[in-house]
């Protein structure tokens, strides 16, 4: 893990162009082309300031993330992803959360640090990226010391990306469709297997496989987590060979059975309903298959 000063003179060097990404915005694959200094917004509905849903210590992530006092994690509002089922969806899309300026939100990550939190853990961060640099550099400069954990849907381009490089230390992306029809269909996004595997390994080149401590706490790394959906439309088993041909073997995945009905996917079919039994035991079957010991199934 890089240390505080480090970071410091790298957000410094990276500012400038990190805010140019919104003149234009090109944050996301998506490159909407609208002037986000100016309010203007996109795809994902944000302007300049950012939303934030909420901030507070949250146990519910897998156990090196979590630990024993919590992670910090600092909701964002909105995505650049369009996910029918969105379990998440008051905030992701209907745009719940209020707005905050810098200084706050580097308030917020140095309280939950007080609190005793492991990390601070934005999650879906992408649209605020510059912003979230901003906050950051404050954040710092005041005493923040514990890891930066990147909390996303996996649909990011490699160039915002690298602005992040040596500053994340853990990145935590979905990986959630393999299909581009099914991308389209329920996310409308098209592009998002191409863009999302791009992602990834790019993630991996910047940090590597995860490191976990002494107290069982992850210090750096990539974690890839993926929903398994009904019908197996989300394509776990070709996700799961991408991570073991292109990523590595060592990767820590998350194969979570979590699904529910939730937003539009209500009227959907498949999505409709739950994961069965047996569509789960056959998730964990292509996990055992790949070759991929490390990381978390449920039940």
């Amino acid at each position: 893990m890089i240390d505080k000063l480090s970071k410091i003179a790298l957000i410094q060097k990276r500012l400038k162009k990190a805010y140019a990404f919104l003149t234009s915005c090109r944050l996301c694959p998506r490159a909407c082309g609208v002037n986000r200094l100016k309010g203007e917004t996109g795809f994902c509905g944000a302007g300049f300031h950012p939303v934030v849903s909420s901030d507070n210590l949250h146990f519910g992530e897998e156990p090196p993330i979590s630990g024993y006092h919590g992670s910090g994690t600092i909701f964002l509002t909105g995505c650049n992803l369009g996910c029918v089922f969105c379990q998440n969806y008051p905030i992701s899309h209907l745009g719940h959360g209020n707005r905050v300026k810098l200084p706050r939100l580097a308030t917020m990550m140095l309280r939950l640090q007080k609190a005793g939190a492991h990390n601070i853990n934005f999650v879906t961060p992408t649209h605020f990226a510059p912003q979230i640099l901003g906050a950051l550099l404050i954040a710092y400069q005041k005493g923040l010391s514990i890891p930066i954990v990147y909390n996303c849907g996996g649909y990011e381009s490699v160039e915002m990306l690298k602005l992040w490089d040596g500053i994340v230390d853990i990145y935590m992306p979905d990986m959630k469709y393999s299909d581009s029809a099914v991308s389209e269909k329920y996310a409308s996004a098209p592009d998002y297997p191409e863009v999302n595997r791009e992602a990834a390994k790019e993630m991996f080149r910047q940090v590597g496989d995860l490191q976990i401590d002494q107290n069982n706490i992850a210090i750096s790394g990539l974690l890839i987590r993926h929903l398994v959906l009904p019908e197996d439309i989300s394509g776990t088993g070709n996700i799961l060979r991408f991570i073991t041909e292109e990523i590595s073997k060592r990767t820590y995945v998350s194969l979570m059975s979590q699904y529910f009905p939730a937003y539009k996917a209500l009227s959907m079919p498949p999505l409709d309903r739950r994961i069965t039994h047996d569509e789960y035991a056959k998730a964990k079957e292509n996990l055992s298959y790949w070759g991929l010991e490390r990381g978390w199934t449920q039940g």
